[in-house]
């Protein structure tokens, strides 16, 4: 069984800006979505956080930064 990197490449996307609603997303956004969440994985992985929790915590991430981008992107329509 592999490791499914869905979820990480999915909370990268949106944490650097890009929208699930359609749109243009940057490839410099989605690094720096990577980067956070490899500093977020490292340091739970450090202080002993068990795997399962660290996806929970992603999904909380990805749910929250969904909010904000469709709270930003009322605004516009």
């Amino acid at each position: 069984m592999g490791v499914s990197y869905e979820l990480d490449a999915i909370a990268a996307a949106v944490i650097g800006g890009s929208s699930l609603m359609g749109g243009v997303g940057r490839i410099t956004g989605t690094l720096i979505g990577a980067v956070i969440l490899g500093l977020i994985k490292s340091g739970f992985t450090f202080i002993g956080v068990d795997s399962y929790i660290q996806d929970i915590i992603k999904g909380m991430i990805i749910v929250a930064a969904v909010a904000i981008d469709m709270r930003r992107n009322r605004k516009k329509l």
